[in-house]
């Protein structure tokens, strides 16, 4: 896939397993980020336009000191994974 055909597809869809547990105050924080508590992680899941944007979410968790269990690309922007 070419930069001008990934520019114009749908962005990834990534979920990221974090250890603990996030309120929904942090909405804002996490974009278009859904923020789903299970047990005690928290998942971030949603859409990501590029891999910039991927960074910048990694950044904000390395920020606010949080534990990184997992990444994952559960929806290409070129189909189903």
């Amino acid at each position: 896939m070419t930069q001008r055909e990934k520019a114009n597809s749908a962005p990834d869809h990534y979920r990221i397993r974090l250890h603990g547990q996030l309120g929904s105050q942090w909405k804002e924080w996490f974009e278009d980020m859904t923020i789903t508590n299970r047990g005690d992680e928290t998942w971030l899941t949603g859409p990501v336009t590029d891999q910039s944007a991927l960074h910048g979410l990694l950044n904000r968790i390395r920020d606010l000191n949080l534990v990184l269990i997992g990444l994952e690309r559960i929806k290409s922007a070129g189909g189903p994974k």
